[in-house]
């Protein structure tokens, strides 16, 4: 899968891709003031939701077609792009009928092999850019398959959206970011451009400057960041809103640094800091073997007195007792948590598939 590079067409320089705009588009008024605020900051490309796939009904669900009238118009008076989501191949002749410039499919979509197909179908041999979100659940190989599905249907002006991933462990963000996900995507596909969706990572607008910064620092593409006019009276995702003037504070304060240095120093430099990091990482390798040769030990012991493999008193233990550990030698508790979550859920396969082989495993062939 190799893209087109279509994202020069909206940047200038090192300058990273901004999409800008409303949760959804709620009137002629709202849209024009957006459009017009972005024209005047230099995006050329708007977002706004048309329609609005939400979990329960008799929620807000978008204008639908009501709103292609008003998008029309802001086009026709700011000649700004718009971007919208779409779910299904009504929603694509309907956009395109529109003259709607970019296309993206939400989370939910994604996760649906068989409506990422038709979807795919229906932008057969259309020359539109067609971005897609991550799954809602942290499954890489969705996301790949969709982008895939869109690729061989001749899609070739493709990007990801990374907009986190749905958990049930309690989070500061709304969705969490999993950012070695996206990266491994960025790892296998370097040309596809990657863009952040810090509004919905956040899910509040007091975060979206750290989580721009963080995703401009790991080397994103672009963002897309919710814009409204008043987002507290906005009809879908009031917290994670900004205003033209906030969206404007944002952008100006990011630091934006380059992928390469010329500085002989600086190289050399790093490739030292570097050497010794790959010293200790080997050390770290060897002591995790012999942390599971233990493992295997105790998986025998648990066999033979016919324990079972997961000890939830001793899994307590583990998670109070090493972000403690990791704290005291200023390591953050998620790290080590996450960190050691890995490393369990690895000890409890080796003793699993101990518990599993016969009596004879350890005598000689």
């Amino acid at each position: 899968m190799k893209p087109d590079n279509w994202i020069s067409a909206f940047t200038t320089g090192n300058q990273p891709l901004v999409i800008a705009g409303p949760c959804s588009a709620e009137s002629a008024e709202q849209l024009l003031a957006v459009a017009t605020a972005l024209k005047e900051q230099g995006i050329p490309l708007m977002r706004a939701g048309v329609w609005k796939p939400r979990t329960r009904p008799d929620t807000f669900e978008g204008k639908g077609i009501e709103a292609f009238e008003w998008i029309k118009q802001v086009k026709i008076q700011t000649g700004i792009a718009v971007a919208i989501e779409v779910a299904s191949p009504r929603h694509i002749q309907q956009a395109l009928d529109a003259g709607i410039d970019v296309f993206w499919l939400g989370a939910r979509t994604t996760v649906n092999p068989f409506l990422v197909q038709e979807l795919a179908d229906a932008l057969k041999g259309v020359d539109k850019i067609v971005l897609v979100k991550n799954p809602i659940n942290p499954d890489l190989s969705l996301w790949i398959g969709a982008l895939e599905r869109l690729h061989r249907a001749a899609v070739t002006k493709l990007g990801a959206i990374h907009r986190g991933f749905s958990s049930i462990q309690n989070s500061r963000f709304r969705n969490q970011p999993l950012w070695q996900l996206p990266l491994e995507l960025k790892i296998r596909y370097p040309e596809l451009p990657l863009i952040a969706d810090p509004s919905h990572i956040a899910g509040n607008r007091e975060m979206i400057f750290e989580v721009s910064q963080k995703a401009l620092d790991l080397g994103y593409d672009g963002l897309m960041i919710e814009t409204h006019p008043d987002p507290d009276n906005a009809l879908s995702d009031a917290q994670q809103q900004v205003t033209p003037a906030a969206l404007h504070t944002v952008l100006a304060n990011l630091r934006i640094a380059g992928r390469h240095s010329d500085n002989v120093l600086f190289r050399n430099q790093l490739e030292h800091l570097r050497e010794r990091i790959d010293q200790m990482d080997q050390e770290l390798i060897n002591t995790l073997a012999s942390r599971m040769k233990l493992v295997e030990k105790i998986g025998d012991y648990k066999k033979e007195n016919n324990v079972t493999v997961f000890q939830l008193e001793r899994w307590n233990e583990i998670m109070k007792t090493r972000p403690e550990w990791g704290q005291h030698a200023n390591l953050a508790a998620d790290f080590i948590k996450e960190l050691y979550r890995v490393i369990h859920d690895e000890s409890l396969r080796i003793q699993t598939e101990i518990m599993n082989q016969s009596e004879t495993r350890h005598e000689a062939p």
